[in-house]
Protein backbone atom coordinates (compact mmCIF):
# COMPACT_ATOMS: atom_id res chain seq x y z
CA UNK A 1 0.00 0.00 0.00
CA UNK A 2 2.93 2.47 0.84
CA UNK A 3 4.24 1.63 -2.27
CA UNK A 4 1.45 2.64 -4.52
CA UNK A 5 0.82 6.07 -2.25
CA UNK A 6 4.85 6.95 -3.40
CA UNK A 7 4.24 5.81 -6.97
CA UNK A 8 0.65 8.01 -6.89
CA UNK A 9 2.75 10.99 -5.44
CA UNK A 10 5.35 11.10 -7.56
CA UNK A 11 3.14 10.99 -10.76
CA UNK A 12 1.02 13.56 -9.79
CA UNK A 13 4.21 15.50 -9.44
CA UNK A 14 5.04 14.93 -12.65
CA UNK A 15 1.68 15.93 -14.16
CA UNK A 16 2.91 19.60 -14.22
CA UNK A 17 5.59 18.33 -16.80
CA UNK A 18 3.16 17.18 -18.97
CA UNK A 19 0.79 20.03 -19.47
CA UNK A 20 2.30 21.69 -22.01
CA UNK A 21 -0.57 24.72 -22.33
CA UNK A 22 -0.19 27.80 -19.86
CA UNK A 23 -2.91 30.40 -19.34
CA UNK A 24 -2.35 33.51 -18.79
CA UNK A 25 -5.42 36.38 -17.19
CA UNK A 26 -5.39 39.47 -18.96
CA UNK A 27 -5.55 41.82 -20.17
CA UNK A 28 -2.95 40.93 -22.49
CA UNK A 29 -1.24 42.89 -25.61
CA UNK A 30 -0.01 41.18 -29.11
CA UNK A 31 2.05 42.87 -30.94
CA UNK A 32 2.77 41.26 -34.40
CA UNK A 33 6.08 41.44 -36.41
CA UNK A 34 3.88 44.15 -38.82
CA UNK A 35 3.69 45.92 -35.63
CA UNK A 36 -0.08 45.40 -35.08
CA UNK A 37 -1.52 45.47 -31.69
CA UNK A 38 -4.05 42.75 -30.78
CA UNK A 39 -5.83 43.26 -27.54
CA UNK A 40 -7.69 40.24 -25.21
CA UNK A 41 -8.41 39.43 -22.35
CA UNK A 42 -6.44 36.62 -21.87
CA UNK A 43 -3.67 34.28 -23.99
CA UNK A 44 -2.72 31.10 -23.70
CA UNK A 45 0.88 29.63 -24.78
CA UNK A 46 1.93 26.47 -25.90
CA UNK A 47 5.38 26.01 -24.52
CA UNK A 48 6.63 23.35 -26.72
CA UNK A 49 6.17 25.43 -30.01
CA UNK A 50 5.58 29.41 -28.55
CA UNK A 51 1.82 29.64 -30.36
CA UNK A 52 -0.49 31.69 -28.65
CA UNK A 53 -4.34 30.86 -28.64
CA UNK A 54 -6.85 33.77 -27.42
CA UNK A 55 -10.96 34.69 -27.96
CA UNK A 56 -11.14 38.23 -30.03
CA UNK A 57 -14.28 40.61 -29.16
CA UNK A 58 -16.77 38.39 -31.45
CA UNK A 59 -15.09 34.98 -29.34
CA UNK A 60 -13.42 33.53 -32.13
CA UNK A 61 -10.88 31.53 -31.41
CA UNK A 62 -7.48 32.57 -32.82
CA UNK A 63 -3.21 31.09 -32.98
CA UNK A 64 -0.78 33.30 -33.85
CA UNK A 65 2.59 31.13 -34.48
CA UNK A 66 5.62 32.25 -32.85
CA UNK A 67 7.19 33.47 -36.05
CA UNK A 68 3.92 35.66 -36.50
CA UNK A 69 4.44 37.65 -33.15
CA UNK A 70 7.20 39.78 -31.73
CA UNK A 71 6.02 40.46 -27.89
CA UNK A 72 3.33 39.61 -25.27
CA UNK A 73 2.38 41.34 -22.57
CA UNK A 74 -0.30 40.63 -19.86
CA UNK A 75 -1.62 42.35 -16.64
CA UNK A 76 -2.05 45.61 -15.50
Amino acid sequence: MRKLFVVLLIALLGCDELVDIKKIDGPCTIQLKDGTLIETEGIELLKSTGTLTYRDQDGKLWSIAVDRYERYTCGN
